[in-house]
């Protein structure tokens, strides 16, 4: 969806963090000033790191004549095709190639997005950025030459609203779709993440997999005022739906959706999070410089705790898949993406990962966000992330037994620990020893670097 510089500008990129319980923070970030600078700052991420190697010649894209460079580019970007997920519903910016019958693919790894539309010229990329966010890349497709474009505000009109929690980010939409894919905008439609009802998911997405009891909105659409549930679910294969020809795979995998709604609002989160804690920082840094050797500067300690603490406890909520909706009937997906899946983590010396499956009654079986490996998070503010450290070390050591997190059982959090403890690098020395002092990294300490 297309939107012009004003209005983008004007609007989307002036976003106030007052939702998930952050209004205390009474904070607007404008992404388009410092200190994020969207537009006008270099990217350095997977994608940006795949031109450079176009560019100079050390890469060399393979093209062929059924789904162009989409093959190369997944290969190049460490993307399994097992990944595959496909959506029907006319809610990207190529709208006039999307149909039921010929539904745009969108292939994921842990942070790089690519979505390939059977009939276009034209591939989509996004990917995580450690200083954006979500950054945006098209690739205009010709045998002899891919031309690559970062793209912002055309992509921001839908990728930097409530929907992405403010930030640039990416999402998972369930729609009422009308018979051609088409979505009425006054209809009804969700953001979804492992917290949401199952009957809520996959509005105008194929879906392939076993789901048993449970029901939900995909591989169907609108008959009059209602979606059309009678025999949409526990689908093994799409051939009745659509012809596959020039599809990497004829799967849309149940559990890779799964997978793809928690990825998209972690991501998200975790950017919200980096972005406020710049703000606050530059702010203060800012005040500072302003004020004069006779002038005090009011900055108080206690309120920067509690503003890291509330920012910080947003992230470990979600990472600790707080409020995610149990499963009532087992999930069973594709054996290749399960393998492809797990298979890119780390593993512990007794062979336990974060990546590990349940989809019994939740998605994994130790809730802990796979992503706590990911660049985005070691790119985090570091008050930020020692902050995210701390209060997760509370909840898992059993130091912090409030009921916010009742899922998590004595065994469930030991496990959790012991796996973070043998398998993530650069964890804090006192995150291994429990017992050892955290002065140098408590928020009162960094508190004081920061306004230094």
């Amino acid at each position: 969806m297309k939107f012009p510089a004003h209005f983008i500008v004007g609007l989307i990129v002036h976003a106030a963090f007052a939702a998930s319980g952050w209004s205390q923070l009474n904070l607007t970030i404008e992404i388009d000033k410092p200190p994020i600078r969207y537009v006008t700052t270099e990217a350095k991420n997977r994608i940006s790191r795949l031109i450079e190697g176009v560019d100079a010649g050390v890469i060399q894209l393979q093209y062929d004549s059924e789904s162009g460079y989409l093959r190369s580019l997944l290969a190049e970007l460490e993307i399994p095709i097992s990944s595959q997920t496909l959506v029907f519903s006319k809610t990207s910016m190529q709208v006039q190639y999307i149909s039921p019958r010929n539904p745009r693919a969108v292939f994921f790894n842990d942070d790089t997005y690519v979505a390939w539309i059977r009939g276009s010229s034209l591939i989509e990329m996004s990917t995580t950025d450690p200083k954006l966010g979500a950054a945006f890349y098209t690739v205009t497709m010709k045998p002899l030459r891919a031309k690559f474009l970062r793209v912002n505000y055309d992509c921001l009109g839908c990728h930097a609203t409530s929907m992405t929690a403010g930030v640039p980010g990416h999402t998972v939409r369930s729609v009422h779709p009308s018979f051609d894919g088409s979505v009425n905008a006054q209809s009804e439609s969700f953001v979804t993440d492992h917290s949401s009802p199952f009957s809520q998911r996959w509005g105008g997405w194929y879906v392939t997999g076993l789901h048993g009891e449970m029901s939900h909105i995909g591989n169907t659409f609108l008959r009059g005022s209602r979606m059309n549930t009678g025999n949409n679910g526990n689908r093994v294969h799409l051939r009745d739906d659509f012809d596959g020809t020039g599809y990497l795979s004829q799967q849309s995998d149940i559990v890779a959706l799964m997978v793809l709604e928690h990825q998209t609002q972690m991501h998200n989160l975790m950017t919200k999070g980096d972005f406020t804690i710049r703000k606050l920082i530059y702010d203060r840094k800012r005040r500072k410089e302003r004020s004069s050797e006779n002038d005090s500067v009011d900055e108080n300690a206690d309120e920067w705790n509690a503003q890291l603490h509330l920012v910080a406890r947003e992230i470990v909520d979600h990472m600790l898949f707080l409020n995610e909706a149990p499963l009532t009937s087992a999930v069973k997906g594709s054996v290749v993406f399960s393998d492809d899946f797990i298979g890119r983590g780390p593993k512990d010396a007794t062979g336990r990962s974060l990546r590990d499956f349940d989809v019994e009654t939740r998605i994994f079986k130790y809730p802990c966000s796979y992503l706590i490996y990911s660049d985005a998070f070691d790119a985090l503010q570091k008050p930020l992330r020692d902050e995210i450290y701390r209060q997760l070390l509370s909840v898992l050591s059993g130091e912090s037994l409030s009921q916010r997190y009742p899922h998590l059982d004595s065994s469930t959090r030991s496990t959790i620990l012991a796996i973070l403890s043998e398998t993530k690098p650069g964890l804090p020395q006192w995150f291994h020893a429990t017992g050892q002092s955290q002065d140098e990294s408590s928020p009162t300490a960094i508190f004081e670097s920061v306004v230094k």
